[in-house]
């Protein structure tokens, strides 16, 4: 009986000391990949940040076209809209997931379009593209375009960092205990690996 109990004491302070340390790493996975998750968070804040700069150049750009009485007017309403869908489109960084990013840089491609057929019209008026007001634009805007393309990158390389820690073994057991979710990227349009024009 003795032997009995001393055994079954055994085995419960190893199953303990078990349970306990396995506790202590599933603590440290968790803390990891609540880390690793607001990178990601941060780095979407930041693309954010850069589409949302586009966004604030697209007001005086197009007031600085308006000034042209017979610039065609239908163009200038088609970068307004575009804009406004644009912006209509937020993401809560919590919920990123494909569908929702897709929505988002569907909108932002939109923009995108929008502002190339602009380009195009801009061509054709010659005192336009002299204005020092709107060389300043075009300047900040092809700025604004490179941080855009820099911040995706650094945005996918800290997703990709997360969703391969998250697919590791035995994170992955812990990821799917705690509800961590991998990630979308964003992904590369047919024809996008040309950096946008947007001579004036």
């Amino acid at each position: 009986m003795k032997k009995t109990i001393i055994a079954l004491a055994g085995l419960l302070g190893f199953i303990i000391i078990v349970g306990g340390i396995l506790f202590l790493i599933g603590i440290g996975k968790y803390n990891r990949m609540i880390t690793y998750e607001e990178r990601v968070s941060e780095k979407w804040s930041q693309v954010e940040n850069v589409y949302q700069r586009r966004a604030d150049l697209i007001p005086n750009l197009v007031n600085t076209v308006k000034g042209y009485a017979d610039f065609e007017q239908q163009t200038l309403t088609d970068v307004i809209e575009a804009r406004s869908k644009a912006t209509s489109v937020n993401i809560d960084p919590e919920n990123l997931n494909e569908n929702n990013l897709q929505q988002f840089q569907n909108a932002q491609e939109g923009l995108s379009g929008a502002l190339s057929r602009l380009m195009v019209v801009v061509e054709r008026y010659p005192e336009l593209k002299a204005n020092q007001n709107f060389l300043d634009l075009q300047a900040q805007l092809e700025g604004t375009e490179n941080r855009i393309a820099n911040e995706r990158r650094k945005f996918n390389e800290v997703t990709r960092f997360y969703n391969t820690y998250m697919k590791k073994f035995p994170q992955n057991i812990f990821a799917g205990i705690y509800g961590f979710e991998p990630k979308p990227y964003f992904e590369a349009d047919t024809g996008a690996e040309e950096v946008p024009d947007v001579q004036f």
